[in-house]
């Protein structure tokens, strides 16, 4: 699977080459910098660019424009964003574009190589990967003021938690120790307690997480 690698600071750009390089991608290029990693992009065509979401010049969210405007030119080019602090908004912006090969995930999380190579693995796949960290603090926050997750149960939370990982039905209930069929209707349930209009599972699924993220 081939990567490229953008990210300003040389040490973690570097170092986060040499981790995936161990773990059997083809590195075929790094950026440090949002125009750099376009231009990496056209010319490499990679199955996976990992970007930073803060890079040059206002070291704001650089990275996160760049990764947008990668999915809308090179859709077949999956994106992982890594970031230093929790930002729903940014988890949202991602994935309000679709699910397909896209991933959030933290910075301090990517020296587990295990972790960083399944979800490098997996977005370059077609998956969507969120770092469960990430899930973990947003549902700590759900309680705060009157969200639409408020009529769900807590099990219908753990589900919707896990869809926002990126976790198919099958993961769901291996992790939960219950039945792809129960998921199944836990899933339902979700869709209609969030009154999702009807139309695909797989966009209602993206709907389903938006909400829950945008409740946080």
């Amino acid at each position: 699977m081939r990567v490229v690698v953008a990210d300003d600071a040389v040490i973690l750009r570097e170092g986060l080459a040499r981790l995936l390089e161990e773990a059997g991608f083809d590195v075929v290029g790094l950026a440090s910098d949002a125009d750099e990693l376009c231009a990496l992009v056209e010319r490499t065509k990679p199955d996976v660019a990992i970007v930073d979401i803060r890079m040059p010049p206002t070291h704001t969210d650089e990275g996160l424009r760049a990764a947008k405007q990668i999915r809308a030119r090179w859709p077949q080019v999956g994106i992982l964003v890594l970031s230093q602090y929790v930002q729903a908004r940014y988890a949202v912006e991602l994935l309000a574009q679709g699910t397909e090969r896209v991933g959030y995930m933290l910075k301090d999380r990517v020296s587990d190589l295990d972790e960083l190579s399944s979800s490098v693995r997996r977005i370059g796949e077609g998956a969507s990967v969120l770092d469960p960290v990430v899930v973990a603090q947003l549902v700590g926050q759900r309680r705060k003021g009157d969200t639409p997750l408020e009529d769900l149960t807590e099990r219908e939370l753990e589900v919707l938690a896990l869809m926002a990982e990126g976790r198919s039905n099958k993961a769901i209930g291996e992790r939960l120790f219950i039945t792809e069929h129960t998921v199944e209707k836990h899933v339902k349930n979700i869709f209609a307690t969030l009154r999702l209009p009807q139309s695909g599972d797989d966009h209602r699924r993206v709907l389903a997480v938006v909400t829950f993220l945008n409740a946080a």
